[in-house]
């Protein structure tokens, strides 16, 4: 069933008799991070913990940072501009800045919920890794998972406001956020629970591997051992992405790093250069820069001072 933001703010006419069958005491505990500082482009904010009362309501209101529940115990409704979400334990949901949402405990069964908050650059590429989008921004998560006793091992930590409160949030949401991503994986055959920016972000993390590891004697197959896929399946969705086999990219990214070497560095032989982008022989080089650039890398090398030359850049 879905309901307008607005059907937060209607009168419940079952709230008076279900609020004097309610036994648990409300509650409500957050601790803040002492430190101010940006790790990494994450910052966690704040964590808590909440035992609300029947038919409790936030909003409709915005956050300008992410905030993120996950229900112990109990029931109640996650609304966002364009849908309802009817929620219950081992559920979680995303609130993500500047999004107008409402949300409301349920009136019998009021929730219990922990909530951890956070901003920063890279904030919005962790969400994705975990599975949280736009158009999907509950998980179930079940009974088993996690992430609510990481969340419950940052409020500690921010309690006690010693100098590594910090450094503990920091790798307590990036746990939390790999329980989420393992589970949306687990329940995984459904292609609906395999969005395109999961993709995506697992084509940016084979990219950044081969960015950063280009030197070595890195594979494909290393790489789909190190992030748990089949080399077929990466090699299927990095094409799909880039439009070229992984095979091809590392390729021409070593080539493109040895192109700007033989301009940076003249010192450098073809044979120290090639080994530095990790191509070990000097001839297989020399080939595959010939069939990318149409030249030689001696020749590119030569044409490139020449035109660097004083004389020449002021003619």
């Amino acid at each position: 069933m879905t309901h307008s933001i607005e059907d937060l703010n209607r009168p419940n006419a079952a709230d008076e008799p279900a609020q004097t069958a309610w036994q648990k005491e409300e509650t409500y505990s957050v601790a803040s991070n002492p430190m101010l500082i940006e790790r990494e482009g994450i910052h966690v904010l704040f964590s808590g913990e909440s035992q609300t009362h029947p038919s409790h309501r936030l909003g409709p209101k915005l956050y300008d940072y992410f905030l993120l529940h996950h229900i112990m115990d109990g029931h109640g409704t996650f609304i966002t501009e364009t849908k309802s979400y009817p929620l219950g334990p081992g559920d979680a949901f995303l609130i993500a800045p500047n999004e107008l949402v409402s949300y409301a405990s349920d009136a019998r069964s009021p929730w219990e919920y922990r909530w951890i908050a956070f901003k920063g650059e890279r904030a919005a590429s962790l969400v994705r890794a975990a599975g949280f989008t736009p158009q999907r921004p509950v998980v179930s998560a079940g009974l088993q998972c996690e992430a609510p006793q990481w969340m419950d091992r940052i409020r500690h930590a921010y309690q006690q406001r010693d100098m590594s409160a910090d450094l503990i949030a920091h790798g307590c949401l990036h746990l939390i956020m790999a329980d989420y991503a393992d589970h949306q994986r687990s329940v995984g055959d459904d292609v609906r629970l395999r969005p395109e920016s999961e993709i995506q972000q697992t084509v940016r993390q084979m990219i950044q591997m081969m960015s950063t590891q280009y030197a070595h004697p890195l594979s494909i197959e290393q790489i789909a051992d190190s992030l748990g896929y089949s080399r077929a399946y990466l090699s299927r969705i990095f094409k799909r992405v880039t439009e070229m086999t992984p095979v091809t990219f590392l390729l021409k990214l070593r080539i493109d790093k040895g192109r700007q070497l033989l301009r940076e560095r003249p010192n450098l032989t073809i044979e120290q250069i090639a080994a530095s982008v990790g191509i070990p022989d000097a001839l297989y080089f020399s080939r595959q820069f010939r069939r990318f650039y149409g030249q030689s890398p001696t020749i590119y090398r030569n044409s490139t001072l020449e035109l660097n030359r004083p004389g020449k850049r002021n003619k």
